[in-house]
């Protein structure tokens, strides 16, 4: 049996918004682009003229349908009027007061290998497969990992200051430090803190790190050297988490670039602007979308 959970989402502009089904009785986003430009407005390039309008704190029904750890699992996001809406597409990027929102795929102190399903229509998580067979990760994940909407890794855009990495046709991947355990599906406000550039088989991956704006510890860190400061060694436990998960299955392991070590705020930031002019590019179909699907 299909439960319901309901999320509120916060937005004021992006990049690229959307006029979505979260507004009353309005196609949903295949049939309405709004292009905005950041620090004015563009006309709405809609195929059907529709009028360009703010989403303001939209609620969002999470659906599972099947059982978890099962390969019909999936966790879909639904709108008021119960149309699926997609997390990597259409729950906005920015939430107006200088954070992100942040798609939890992965509960803290979890195995399974939960990610949103980014070759599906509306991209609902699913738990990751390979051959058939569900995939676990071979340890608990320390903190809460996730996506941050309305990104794009480029795999035709080589970064230059990364080793020349391709991007892994992947949304932005987010580590969230804060206390609490979330739920697959939750969505959370975070303001990002630092990066690392992890290369997995030659494709860029970054790792942005955040906290949630309610965590008890959010007003205490700003950037990199506050996470040191009140995170002692975390930031040195993320990379290594992630640089040895695969080595118990016999691969080896992921390499970093910028000298093997996190970035700061602003570098996260500069990350999160380029790979969301990526998305953009990506749902306004200049660059081929290969199977992905922009719903």
């Amino acid at each position: 049996m299909a439960t319901v959970r309901v999320l509120a989402v916060s937005n004021s502009s992006c990049l690229l918004s959307k006029t979505t089904s979260f507004l009353a009785k309005q196609r949903p986003y295949r049939n309405s682009l709004c292009f905005t430009k950041r620090g004015g407005a563009a006309p709405s390039l809609s195929r059907r003229s529709l009028t360009c309008r703010a989403i303001y704190n939209p609620e969002v029904q999470i659906k599972e349908k099947g059982l978890p750890e099962t390969l019909d699992y999936r966790v879909f996001f639904v709108d008021r009027s119960g149309q699926k809406v997609s997390p990597w597409h259409d729950i906005p990027l920015r939430t107006g007061d200088g954070a992100f929102n942040f798609v939890v795929e992965i509960p803290k102190e979890s195995r399974a290998k939960m990610e949103v399903a980014t070759d599906e229509p509306n991209t609902p998580i699913k738990q990751d497969t390979k051959k058939g067979k569900l995939r676990y990760y071979p340890y608990n994940i320390n903190w809460n990992y996730g996506l941050l909407p309305q990104t794009w890794e480029d795999p035709s855009l080589a970064n230059s200051e990364v080793d020349g990495a391709f991007g892994d046709n992947d949304p932005v991947d987010v580590v969230e430090i804060g206390e609490t355990r979330r739920k697959v599906g939750e969505i959370l406000k975070v303001k990002p803190l630092a990066a690392l550039a992890m290369i997995d088989e030659g494709e860029l991956d970054w790792k942005i790190v955040a906290i949630s704006l309610d965590d008890p510890k959010a007003s205490l860190v700003n950037d990199i050297d506050d996470v040191e400061k009140h995170f002692p060694g975390t930031l040195t436990a993320i990379r290594n988490w992630f640089r040895d998960y695969k080595i118990p299955d016999g691969k080896p392991a992921n390499k970093f670039g910028l000298g093997n070590k996190p970035a700061n705020k602003d570098y996260a930031l500069k990350v999160i602007t380029e790979t969301n002019e990526s998305w953009a590019k990506l749902v306004k179909r200049s660059i081929p979308a290969g199977e992905l699907p922009l719903v």
